[in-house]
């Protein structure tokens, strides 16, 4: 029997999905999941609905589905063992830390690959069913013909996402956020980049638009496709989404699953009439409706993104005209140029003018005034000029039977404080790394490039793997300036199963014609280079932010790793000891893809470059392969290379992917390398601050506040002692500069870099 699995962000969700017939909740606690944003659940409310849910024969997930540095490493493992404890039905996740701490400590802990995991083929499925996974989410960015073909090639259960929002970006790929502020989207701070304002150069002048906002997903009419091809899980989005949207929702999917077999076309027409009151953005059944790769990539851009839809989501009810103090202490608002009247226990969503923030609420007063004006409250911090959209109305609230019980105190387990058994990697064999030599690398996109940054003596030149490279090796069409001892082959981090079996017979071909290094980027990968006598890279987008994620790539038999781009240097430094430093490379030059898109983007989308309203500027590539946005100012800290190497990183990797090299580029490129000085009009990312931190940036702020009371006592006359520290400034929305602390684990027994 399949499963129908709803979202779970709060209380009144949980509720309202069980209420109306989810088989199943997927929830997040406080930490170490992809919705930090919404409410989640408390640790003893987490218990009780364990509980309550079992006794009804329900099931319950627990998303663990960010990434984390080395520093976060003990908490995991403390949140993983209380996991244990509790005994939820499965796991949602993407790090490879999760595994291998549940491979060596909790086993019994039920493992789900998150959607954020990138799996997208039957290679990957299999591949983590071999390591334990009894369920992977695949990534939305797949049609019904390719969900069909890896459910005939694997024994995993699959789970597919059928309604609610989309990411614009290709499952576990995007950069964007994180570039911006360090928020990044596998931390679960996602600030979502793809919805906002951008203004684009265009032919004859400038244009506006949300360019990369893409429509929801809404597979009702699917749903009899899906559940005959043999899908376990139909899975809803909506963890910040209100308890009615989750209700509705559920009833109409509910609704289809049960009655289908009876007359499909009513069942299907009855569900879409339910889901009539969802006002949120247009709806799009994105990758559903195509016969083949190729026309997907040619046409679902044009299903999935509309520019003059607002990023945000419902009914337009207009602008705020004008405010004034209410009751209680709300702010009153006036609202014109909508065409519905919003009443008291409706949900709205309001959008900042200038894009810079949004909010739901649920109305409470409503007063007309003497010229029949409706003023309804409004939360602080919104004014004149802001827009306000529908969400639900009261009159689709129901109440629900309470999941929970009413007393909850007879749950009182937290996460102890356990400590984490210490990991040394593997140790670096003699002659293990010939392949991966001390030096500088330079990764290009097209063999043209391949002579012009020759000219920099890199000891490897990475190529990507693309439609262009592919057929000219492939064919060996050019002769190429370096051997093939000096070339690795990079593979696209997106490997779906239209291309699947191409892909293989590609790297096949490729190996009889002598390449031996190839950099894997996605779980497919590894799966596909296994017993092929070759050397194999993880490459940045097989994140390896800590230890114990590197060492279950180690017992994938990969012994050399990429840093994420994302990565910062105290992180890189803490995960890799000196010994073990040999086995990276570390990017010091790149223009990292921010959005990666399956689809060539509509015809309509005439320009290259774009910026958003802090007029910082972007580009973005229509390509065969896909769509890329990348940002117009470059990663760089080529100046840190030498001081790398003093810190045992001898091997550095300057990225050209996705742009066509100049010479006087790469010349001033490298010339910066030679006389290790900073490049002008470029950016740190992460480098430097690594991701954002609430707690670590409340924790500044409470110094800051503790100097500035000391430097009051002492102009008091009360010098106690202390030198109070300046002022703190960083990048984006930090106001912190310094470095973060890091932790390892300590106790026994001792863990071992491979099983």
């Amino acid at each position: 029997m399949a499963e129908l699995l709803a979202p779970a962000g709060n209380i009144e969700s949980l509720d309202a999905a069980i209420g109306e017939g989810a088989d199943a909740v997927y929830l997040g606690l406080k930490s170490f999941n992809a919705r930090l944003r919404t409410t989640n659940f408390a640790w003893n409310q987490f218990e009780a609905a364990v509980n309550s849910l079992h006794r009804q024969n329900k099931k319950i997930y627990v998303t663990v589905n960010t990434v984390s540095e080395e520093r976060d490493l003990e908490r995991l493992y403390r949140f993983l063992s209380y996991l244990n404890k509790i005994g939820p039905d499965g796991l949602i996740v993407q790090d490879f830390a999760v595994i291998r701490m549940c491979q060596e400590f909790f086993p019994e802990l039920e493992l789900h690959a998150s959607t954020q995991m990138n799996v997208a083929s039957a290679s990957a499925a299999n591949l983590l069913s071999k390591e334990g996974f009894k369920r992977v989410v695949l990534a939305r960015e797949l049609g019904l013909e390719e969900i069909r073909d890896i459910k005939s090639k694997t024994n995993a259960e699959l789970e597919v996402f059928v309604h609610g929002a989309l990411c614009v970006s290709e499952s576990g790929l995007c950069l964007f956020s994180s570039f911006l502020g360090g928020k990044s989207a596998n931390r679960g701070m996602c600030t979502q980049a793809c919805r906002r304002f951008y203004t684009a150069e265009v032919p004859g002048g400038m244009d506006q638009g949300y360019y990369f906002s893409p429509c929801d997903l809404q597979l009702i009419d699917k749903m009899p496709d899906l559940l005959d091809a043999g899908v376990e899980s139909f899975k809803i989005e909506g963890r910040m989404k209100s308890a009615e949207y989750v209700g509705s929702v559920v009833s109409a999917y509910r609704y289809v699953m049960d009655h289908y077999q009876e007359n499909k076309k009513e069942a299907v027409a009855a569900a879409k009439r339910m889901l009539s009151t969802d006002f949120a953005r247009n709806k799009t059944s994105y990758w559903y409706n195509f016969k083949s790769v190729d026309e997907g990539i040619d046409n679902a851009g044009e299903l999935i993104l509309n520019p003059k839809q607002a990023g945000g989501t419902g009914i337009y009810l207009g602008k705020i005209d004008m405010t004034r103090p209410g009751p209680q202490d709300f702010k009153m608002a006036l609202l014109k140029g909508g065409a519905y009247d919003p009443d008291p226990g409706d949900s709205i969503r309001l959008h900042k003018k200038d894009d810079t923030g949004r909010e739901s609420h649920k109305v409470r007063f409503l007063d007309l005034d003497d010229k029949g004006n409706r003023w309804i409250d409004i939360p602080a911090g919104f004014s004149q000029g802001d827009s306000v959209y529908l969400l639900q109305t009261k009159s689709m609230s129901k109440r629900y039977p309470h999941v929970l019980p009413n007393d909850i105190g007879k749950y009182s387990h937290q996460p102890g404080d356990e400590q984490l058994p210490i990991l040394d990697l593997t140790a670096v064999g003699k002659n293990e790394l010939n392949y991966f030599p001390e030096g500088l690398y330079i990764q290009v996109s097209s063999i043209e490039d391949i002579f012009v940054v020759q000219a920099g003596h890199p000891v490897r030149v990475i190529l990507e793997l693309n439609s262009t490279t592919i057929p000219d090796l492939v064919k060996q069409k050019t002769v190429l300036p370096l051997s093939k001892k000096q070339i690795i082959l990079s593979l696209d981090p997106f490997c779906p199963a239209g291309i699947e079996a191409e892909t293989e017979k590609t790297i096949n071909e490729l190996i009889e014609i002598g390449f031996k290094t190839f950099i894997a980027n996605n779980i497919a990968h590894i799966q596909m280079l296994k017993g092929k006598g070759v050397n194999v890279i993880a490459g940045p987008y097989l994140y390896t932010f800590n230890r114990w994620a590197v060492s279950w790539l180690e017992n994938q038999n990969i012994g050399a790793f990429v840093s994420p781009y994302e990565n910062s240097r105290h992180n890189l430094e803490e995960v890799y000891d000196p010994q073990f430093r040999q086995r990276v490379l570390v990017p010091i030059f790149a223009y990292p893809a921010l959005f990666r898109m399956r689809f060539k983007l509509p015809k309509a989308y005439d320009f290259t470059f774009f910026s958003d309203k802090e007029e910082v500027n972007f580009k973005v590539n229509s390509t065969p392969d896909g769509s890329f946005v990348m940002p117009e100012t470059p990663f760089s800290i080529i100046d840190k290379a030498d001081f790398l190497a003093s810190n045992g990183f001898k091997r550095v990797l300057i990225d050209f992917s996705k742009t066509r090299v100049q010479k006087t580029h790469f010349k001033q490129v490298f010339q910066a390398l030679l006389k290790k000085q900073i490049l002008p009009g470029t950016s740190r990312f992460n480098w430097k601050d690594g991701f954002y931190n609430p707690e670590k940036l409340e924790n500044y702020r409470a110094a800051d506040e503790r100097r500035q009371e000391t430097e009051k006592l002492k102009k008091a006359g009360r010098d106690f002692g202390g030198k109070g520290r300046g002022a703190l400034n960083g990048r984006g929305s930090r106001s912190y500069n310094a470095k973060t602390s890091g932790s390892k684990g300590h106790g026994t027994p001792k863990g071992k870099g491979r099983r």
